[in-house]
């Protein structure tokens, strides 16, 4: 570990004790409302409509066993019923009751007032700075712990991050962008085994996509790569390049091209900045400007 990387992580961990210590973490009542931190973080999300169980384990990371026993106990109190999914019965979906719903407001009422208990000894330009301030480092965490997953080009997350990609484009080139029936066309090109396409999720958020297609025996080509706007700045897009160019080079290929428009000059420069040379035009994309290639490492 370089020194600038031990001493982030001992920043992280003393503002981990300072932060856990203050809003009451380690408490047997977490905000004095009868219930351990973890029963109220998930309270808490089934109330913001995160229903689904399979869900509710992805988000907060829990196991499946310890999972279960907390709905019980909520079932058994009267909080939440547990049902099955009215659109898929193989799954089951959490739903605040009535009760659940009081109980809901009390925390959140609750969680406001430690909050603003914390904050009113700050001026207000310290209070601007400290909002800032987690703004960014909840930006870069949720960056960090940033995952990368396999799914069909075909299937509604691939679809809707290709769509946002493409509306961004239509309103950056100067003559527009009209993808045509690329969604379905280009598809099956992105899938095993001499394909593939990746999302990037941040919890249950999309916030970056890619995907890899066979251009010649030897080379893969990276596509359809995206960054939400919201996410740029915080790494994402260098990482999913980098989870890109691994499924290239775990399909068996040893180069990688791709192409992009002059006009997304942030793209040109993380391409050049990751090793990336400039190549002669190798496709006929008629919004393709520049192209570049790579070897794989």
């Amino acid at each position: 570990m370089d020194d600038t990387a031990a001493s982030t992580v001992a920043t992280l961990r003393r503002f981990n004790r300072s932060f856990t210590q203050r809003i009451g973490v380690l408490d047997e009542s977490f905000l004095g409302a009868g219930r351990p931190l973890g029963q109220a973080r998930l309270l808490y999300e089934i109330g913001l409509g995160h229903t689904s169980v399979l869900e509710l384990r992805q988000r907060l990371g829990l196991d499946s066993g310890y999972l279960s026993r907390m709905l019980r106990e909520f079932e058994r109190e009267g909080l939440v019923a547990v049902t099955a999914d009215p659109d898929d019965g193989r799954r089951r979906v959490a739903e605040l009751t009535a009760a659940g719903r009081r109980a809901w407001d009390d925390l959140d009422r609750r969680s406001d007032e430690l909050a603003a208990r914390i904050v009113a000894p700050l001026t207000e330009r310290q209070r601007t700075e400290l909002a800032s301030a987690l703004a960014t480092a909840d930006l870069l965490l949720r960056a960090a712990t940033v995952s990368f997953d396999v799914v069909d080009p075909a299937g509604p997350e691939a679809i809707a991050a290709m769509t946002a990609y493409f509306d961004e484009l239509d309103g950056r080139f100067v003559d527009g962008f009209d993808p045509g029936d690329t969604l379905t066309v280009d598809a099956p090109s992105m899938r095993e085994p001499t394909g593939t396409f990746v999302v990037a999720h941040a919890d249950d958020e999309v916030v970056a996509c890619g995907g890899v297609v066979r251009h010649d025996a030897t080379t893969g080509e990276i596509k359809r790569m995206w960054v939400h706007p919201d996410w740029r700045g915080a790494g994402v897009g260098r990482r999913t390049l980098t989870a890109l160019e691994s499924h290239v080079a775990r399909l068996g290929y040893d180069r990688i091209v791709l192409d992009t428009n002059a006009v997304l000059t942030e793209a040109i420069a993380m391409y050049e900045r990751a090793g990336y040379t400039p190549t002669a035009r190798y496709n006929d994309n008629p919004y393709a400007q520049r192209w570049f290639t790579k070897p794989v490492a």
